[in-house]
């Protein structure tokens, strides 16, 4: 037997078994993660990677880029953000790679995700998010993010649980949270880690409209057409909400001095250590 399978080898019909490399999450993806699609003025961005539409590096280029692009389109009037499928808008960053990169990366990829938030946050043409699905974690905050969220009826859960994995939230929702609900309702959700239903979000103003009806995407498409000219909205964001100084730096400074603080004395990408240790029985650990 022996000498059969020396034979083999020598031939060339028995190979060792090959080992799966390792995925390069630092890479662009040929994969689309982020659909873009024009309806009648409204430029809607699907985020796409069921079941959880969880957030890599590559999906957050893709968000970049169809955010530049709905920007320089002069037929897009309304941007809406939403999910592919119908179970997640977006459960926030993906865990996977989050426990397969170095630290460095971790600090490169959570500082260009707050980046592209910024970025959607100050596009002069109005936002909507089209929450179709749960919206927990990273995915609120890309929400938060928008100026409307537009929220499907039903069993949906909304909010910032990332204090469960011994984290808080990495992509501004602390500050958008606190600047949506109020300050002292803000840290209550965060501390607490609780999510929210539809209806106690809507409550509190997280959410600003609910769907009545069935098809949800038809209704979000309704709704953002309103902002479409010439309909009531056609000057876009009005002057007054749109002005960097009465508007913006109150969170995206705060978020811009907390990230480029030099990483060897902050240290940013610690706060991943705990999260892989939390979804085992140990307690994490908070840094």
């Amino acid at each position: 037997m022996t000498e059969q399978v020396e034979q083999a080898h020598r031939h060339g019909s028995v190979r060792e078994a090959s080992v799966p490399a390792a995925r390069d999450w630092t890479q662009a993806s040929t994969k689309t993660l982020v659909e873009y699609e024009v309806k009648e003025g409204v430029a809607w961005i699907r985020l796409s990677d069921p079941p959880a539409n969880t957030y890599t590096h590559a999906m957050m280029r893709q968000l970049d880029d169809a955010i530049l692009r709905a920007r320089f389109d002069n037929g897009v009037h309304v941007l809406a953000i939403t999910g592919a499928g119908e179970k997640f808008f977006c459960a926030g960053a993906n865990i996977q790679m989050l426990q397969e990169v170095d630290p460095t990366f971790k600090y490169q990829f959570c500082l260009h995700a707050n980046e592209t938030l910024t970025r959607l946050e100050q596009t002069p043409k109005l936002v909507i998010a089209a929450i179709n699905g749960h919206c927990v974690g990273g995915g609120l905050e890309i929400a938060l993010a928008t100026d409307l969220r537009f929220a499907r009826k039903g069993d949906a859960k909304i909010g910032l649980p990332e204090v469960n994995l011994g984290v808080l939230p990495g992509t501004g929702g602390t500050q958008r949270l606190a600047r949506t609900v109020g300050r002292a309702k803000a840290i209550e959700l965060m501390v607490e880690g609780k999510n929210l239903s539809i209806e106690q979000a809507h409550a509190l103003g997280l959410v600003n409209r609910v769907s009545t009806g069935k098809d949800f995407l038809q209704e979000a498409q309704e709704y953002a057409r309103e902002f479409v000219p010439p309909r009531r909205a056609s000057i876009r964001r009005a002057p007054c909400i749109h002005s960097s100084e009465a508007w913006f730096p109150p969170s995206t400074s705060r978020i811009a001095v907390a990230l480029r603080s030099p990483p060897k004395t902050r240290s940013p990408h610690s706060r991943w250590r705990c999260a892989s240790t939390a979804r085992g029985s140990s307690r994490p650990t908070f840094r």
